[in-house]
Formats: C-alpha cells, structure tokens, sequence
C-alpha cells in the first residue's frame, strides 16, 4: 500500500492530503451499534429518516475487464445502486471512444472510461462525474519473441496492432518514446483489444498494445514467447492513468440528482471492490461468462485501494486529473491546457461523498 501510495505521489509530483472515505471489515455501510444502549441507537436513527429517492433508470457502458466493469457490478450485486434508487442497465464497449459515440446518440447514459478516452473529455465531449480510480496498470505492449522481439527497439519496421483513441494507443506512444521512437517508426494495424489477442497468437501480427484481461490470456497461451516491452508501471514515476465515469454535458446539466446518487453508489462500491478483490473478479467471471482464473489473476490490473483514500479530497483528485493532462499534452494527443474544473463535475464528486460519509 505505501509503495502504491508513493507511486502516486511521484506521479502528482506532491504528497496527497488524504481525506479516508472509510468502511467496514465487509465494506458496508452499517450504522454502528452499542450494546449496552440499543435504546439510543433505536431513537437516533428511526426508519422513518432513512431517505427516499426518486426511482430512475441509468443505461451504463462498460468495457470486459476488472477495471472498467468491477465497480459497476459490485455496486449492482451488492445492492449499493438499489438503495439510492437506481436501476442499472450494462451495456458492453470495446473502447471509450465507441462509448461516448454511443451516449451522443442518446443510446447510453453514462459510461466508465479508461486513461485513452480522457482525451475526449478534455476536448469537451463529456464530463468527468466520478474517479473510478486513480491508476490503471493492466497496459502492456506485448511481443512475441517467436517473431524476433526481445526489445521494445525490435519494434521498428514491425507490425503492432493498436486501438486508437483508448489506453492501448497511450501505452503504445510512451513505450516508443522511453526508446526514442514514435508510432512513425512501426507498421500499425487498427483493432480491438479482443481481436488483438486472435492475432498475436496466430502470428497475424508481431506485437500488440493491449489490456487485462486479454494480456493475461496471451501470456497463458504464448509462455515463453511473451515478452512485456512496457506497462504502467514502468512510468509511474511521471505519470497517471485514471479511470473514471463519464457522460455527456446535456445529461449531466439534467440529471444532477441522478449522477450524485450514481457516484455515491460508487463511492460504496470502491470500499467493497478495495477489500474484497477475488470476490470482484468471481462476480465479474460469472456476468461477463469469462474464467473465474483468468479473472482472479486480473485482480492487481488497478490500484483499487487510493480513491478510497483520496475519494473526499478534492485537490487531490484534481491534481490527478492535471497530471493525466501533461500526458496528453506531452505526447500531442491534446495541443492546449484546458481547466480541469471544465470538464471535472467536482461538485457531483463532493455531495456523493458527504451523502456516503453521512450514510454511515
């Protein structure tokens, strides 16, 4: 935890004030009580102050992974939506980009993203409502040494698939530039990340920018032959990869309510997924129909337990987002620095985690 904790703090370039958001040994938000006075605790908290909500429907993109999709069906599993009101529709993306596609046409209200899709928000198409959490490490650019790749340098004049717009395109432009090359220097091929997995281990390709967990699938399938030529963290020490909730600005002036429920929700939810990962993954096993063990040796693609240390400190969150900025903008993916606060709903982030912190 404090190595985790450290990496983040490097990467902000400042030691984080942390403000806990705190649960039980289960994750719950069961109210404290007192053996020797149970008559207190019975006239403090009647049933009848237990607050009511407006029932509503939320349609909700996510991406097969741990990752993307782990808090969301935690919170639908263990009931965290259901007791603010909400209920959750899942639809399933292979990217960020084809999500956000999806909620400008109406068709979804709310989608988790990963680091790739930032971009997009920065650019002022949707709006960050929730942190989901605050480092991603399931990147990799994998080879296959079967094809002559040892080096991340092996690379040039290779083919190396990659889905653009998302995190496989960031990993991929940061592992080329730690060797001085750019996406110039390899032969791409666009796909998804599910379609890459086919590919490299049909020897349709040389290399693959990827994610969990797929990149768990190839190191299974290729043994010997798979070769990491970069991940997250190989750059933790100048850099961040968040993921977060998004939608677009018209729902979001709209539905203000809605969101702060969805994100409190989460908030329950980030506690739950934080103490009980295996668990995560053998639900997510059983609604995305994929191997329990492949899921179970997805559990370290994220850092599951800083948001729910950091999740009522917004300064905190927004250096976060400010640091994952520098990348897009290092690398040309952005050319002008944007205020966070443009495109960052602070104020769903604060009253989500007052009404989860007064709910305990």
């Amino acid at each position: 935890m404090k190595k985790k904790l450290l990496a983040l703090a490097l990467a902000c370039g400042m030691i984080f004030s942390l403000a806990a958001c705190g649960n039980d040994s289960a994750g719950n938000n069961t109210p404290a009580t007192n053996s020797e006075t149970p008559e207190a605790v019975s006239s403090e908290a009647p049933e009848s102050q237990a607050p009511s909500y407006e029932p509503a429907t939320v349609r909700v993109a996510y991406m097969p992974n741990l990752g993307s999709a782990g808090s969301l069906f935690v919170g639908i599993s263990q009931g965290f939506f259901e007791e603010v009101g909400l209920t959750v529709e899942t639809f399933e993306f292979q990217g960020g980009p084809a999500e956000i596609a999806a909620m400008a046409s109406g068709d979804i209200d709310i989608s988790q993203i990963g680091h790739g899709a930032h971009s997009l928000c920065i650019q002022g198409q949707a709006k960050i409502f929730q942190m989901d959490h605050t480092t991603s490490l399931s990147d990799v650019v994998v080879g296959n040494r079967a094809k002559g790749i040892e080096t991340i340098e092996d690379l040039k004049g290779k083919t190396v698939a990659v889905a653009s717009g998302t995190s496989s395109e960031i990993i991929l432009q940061q592992a080329l530039a730690r060797a001085g090359m750019t996406i110039d220097d390899i032969n791409t091929v666009e796909m998804t990340v599910d379609g890459m997995t086919t590919a490299l281990v049909s020897g349709q390709i040389d290399a693959a920018a990827s994610w969990s967990p797929n990149t768990v699938t190839l190191q299974n399938t290729l043994g010997d032959d798979y070769v990491n030529l970069g991940c997250n963290a190989d750059f933790l020490d100048s850099a961040i990869f968040p993921s977060s909730y998004i939608c677009t600005p018209q729902y979001a002036e709209e539905n203000h309510d809605i969101l702060v429920r969805f994100a409190q929700a989460l908030d329950k939810a980030h506690d739950w997924r934080a103490e009980h990962p295996e668990e995560m993954a053998k639900i997510l096993a059983a609604e995305l129909d994929a191997p329990e063990d492949t899921m179970l040796q997805a559990v370290g693609e994220a850092d599951w337990y800083t948001i729910t240390e950091v999740c009522g400190d917004m300064e905190a969150i927004k250096t976060v987002y400010e640091t994952q900025q520098g990348i897009f903008l290092n690398n040309g993916t952005i050319t002008e620095e944007v205020p966070v606060e443009d495109y960052v709903l602070f104020d769903v982030m604060q009253e989500a985690y007052d009404a989860y912190a007064a709910a305990k």
